[in-house]
């Protein structure tokens, strides 16, 4: 979306927004985190101020601040995820999920500049393809307002420094927005120390991200452009691993009152170093050096009509996507792959009004090919009705999905630590069968929402493991012959004066069918957490618990990943005019915490502190 976005919308609505003009109904549960919560969320990355919702997870318990990019895929609803996301991230409307691979770079979007971000879990809307098996976020920028100048400096615990600024402006039919973001530090060890070795250093993160955005718009039409760009490089946990990434991302959009279209180009390098460890962790041995090129191009258009109590939305998308893995083996000689991937796909979706029930259906057909494979083509029904009265609304809805393998998955090997992922050039199409039935209630002070779930999924994409020794792991991407997933879902807000608590819960019982009926990889049964938020003047206080149970690394079930909680606290203080001070404490208590095995243990961040100065205002009157 660009130009002006929308007003905050009420948490009542049951819309998600598409585009700048586009909202599509929905008969899901839709969370809408705003900015104040976003504001008072610990965390350098929209990722660790999104895990207050319920079942929002990436690949591995570890912050993107640390963890490998190629294991930032996003998993809603414990469907799990090898990597690549089973979730659809939009920001402003176009896709923020990696072409290549499908994961998310988190250090992309400065969660300050949001003006809310909407959740929808589960596929109960025909309108997206791939990536959407899951559900959808959609990422709302601020919008432009006249001579907004914005910047920030803060630091912390472990040499970390992020520097940030900003400037908009809006003429009478323009406007312009840019902002600009440099964060680095030294990270943290990641094997526990009585396990370390010579070879083992911090894990840590230096990258700089930037976006500028021009809007020319007149009565209902707009025109708007985004250029987007990242640099980051990344220390893995030892002195050979590393990793880093160059990416450019250009769009544009056209809308008018029930018509949009967009379209947009983005380019990536990615570049790996991986190493063979010695058991005693004294030596390392560089075993392959990785560059992967990718290009993505696409083109999306929607169209909404009304009449009276009825709404009809269609369109289509089209994108074509281009990489390759580039890999030297050492001493062995070299391990290329890759091709072409195309995916197009059309939809229509219906809802109705009568009294107070709303009914709910739509269809997309879609076909996804990679050169030199035979292409596939999809039917993907889904349907819902919602009823409403006074302040509560009951929902359900069942839909069918599906996710086209990545070409990541299809072609690049993966390593971390001594764990190998191999890629598999036969994969096939993942699906998914989902229903779910709730309630939402929307009262003055109080909102809260509950809901049950089930998932079957056939041909799912997971890691298998083919072979375990103490000094190696080796597994590979296949098909799963069928897994399900079926929970709980609840989620609570209580707002009185300048007091908001939140509370949220998610039970997700995810297996493999039989014969093996294990648990899902990376998936816990139990997770939830509970906010307290204080706001008066000019003071904002916030603090919170977020817990997770147990989970396995592994198909097999073999390593145990034990469930743990964590302390979180900020404060946020205006100083004077636009200038503020603030401090946040992720892991306040120190607690530590499994988030792999590669065969050895890793831990998650240890206690991280943040505090700084922030300016927001105008420049001019």
């Amino acid at each position: 979306m660009f130009g002006q976005s929308p007003a905050v919308p009420d948490v009542t609505r049951t819309s998600i927004t598409v585009s700048e003009k586009i909202m599509a109904e929905a008969p899901a549960a839709i969370t809408v985190v705003d900015k104040q919560q976003l504001v008072a969320n610990p965390g350098v990355n929209l990722d660790d101020r999104l895990r207050s919702v319920p079942g929002f997870s990436l690949f591995r318990r570890s912050s993107s601040v640390v963890a490998n990019p190629t294991t930032q895929g996003l998993s809603l609803r414990g469907l799990g995820s090898s990597g690549a996301s089973r979730t659809l991230v939009l920001w402003d409307g176009i896709p923020l999920n990696d072409p290549f691979g499908g994961w998310v770079y988190w250090t992309r979007v400065d969660p300050e500049e949001l003006e809310r971000v909407e959740v929808v879990r589960g596929a109960s809307t025909s309108l997206f393809g791939d990536r959407a098996m899951g559900g959808s976020l959609a990422l709302i920028s601020k919008s432009a307002t006249p001579w907004r100048l914005h910047g920030a400096y803060e630091g912390g615990s472990r040499k970390t420094h992020q520097v940030n600024g900003g400037f908009a402006h809006l003429w009478a039919k323009m406007a312009l927005s840019t902002n600009l973001r440099a964060f680095q530090t030294d990270g943290f060890y990641i094997v526990p120390a009585n396990r370390r070795g010579r070879v083992d250093t911090r894990a840590g993160v230096d990258f700089v991200a930037g976006d500028v955005r021009l809007d020319y718009f007149e009565g209902q039409k707009r025109f708007g452009v985004k250029l987007d760009v990242l640099a980051e490089k990344r220390e893995n946990g030892t002195v050979t691993q590393t990793n880093s990434t160059s990416l450019g991302n250009l769009s544009a959009n056209y809308s008018q009152e029930n018509f949009s279209v967009m379209g947009w180009h983005t380019r990536e390098q990615f570049h790996a170093n991986f190493s063979t460890i010695a058991a005693n962790r004294l030596t390392e041995r560089l075993s392959s050096v990785q560059s992967v090129p990718s290009e993505a191009t696409g083109v999306a258009g929607f169209y909404r009509w009304a009449k009276g109590e009825s709404h009809l939305l269609t369109g289509g998308d089209l994108t074509r996507v281009e990489g390759y893995s580039f890999e030297a083996v050492i001493p062995t000689g070299n391990r290329n792959g890759g091709g072409v991937q195309w995916q197009r796909g059309g939809f229509v979706q219906v809802d109705t009004s009568w009294k107070g029930w709303k009914l709910f259906s739509g269809l997309r057909l879609h076909n996804a090919a990679v050169s030199g494979a035979a292409s596939n083509t999809f039917w993907n029904p889904s349907a819902g009705l919602t009823y409403g009265k006074r302040s509560w609304r009951g929902r359900a809805t069942v839909y069918r999905s599906f996710r086209a393998a990545t070409l990541n998955e299809l072609y690049r090997e993966f390593r971390a630590g001594n764990a190998v992922t191999q890629a598999n050039a036969g994969l096939k199409p993942e699906f998914s069968r989902g229903a779910e039935v709730g309630f939402d209630w929307y009262g003055e002070r109080w909102t809260a929402q509950v809901g049950g779930y089930y998932t079957g999924l056939t041909d799912l994409i997971t890691n298998v493991t083919l072979s375990v020794s103490p000094t190696l792991v080796v597994r590979q991407r296949r098909n799963a012959a069928e897994a399900r997933t079926r929970g709980v879902e609840a989620s609570m807000n209580y707002r009185w004066r300048g007091l908001r608590a939140e509370t949220a819960y998610l039970f997700a019982d995810s297996r493999f069918q039989m014969p093996t009926r294990t648990r899902i990889p990376q998936v816990p049964r139990h997770q939830g957490n509970a906010i307290l938020t204080w706001m008066k003047d000019k003071t904002l206080l916030s603090g919170g618990v977020r817990s997770f149970g147990m989970q396995f690394e592994d198909d097999v079930n073999l390593f145990r990943l034990p469930g743990f909680a964590t302390l979180q606290v900020s404060a946020r203080r205006t100083l004077r005019g636009g200038l503020s001070a603030f401090l946040t404490v992720e892991n306040l208590l120190d607690r530590e915490f499994l988030v792999a095995f590669n065969p050895l243990p890793n831990v998650g961040a240890p206690r991280m502190w943040r505090g700084g100065l922030r300016w927001d205002g105008r420049i001019r009157k």
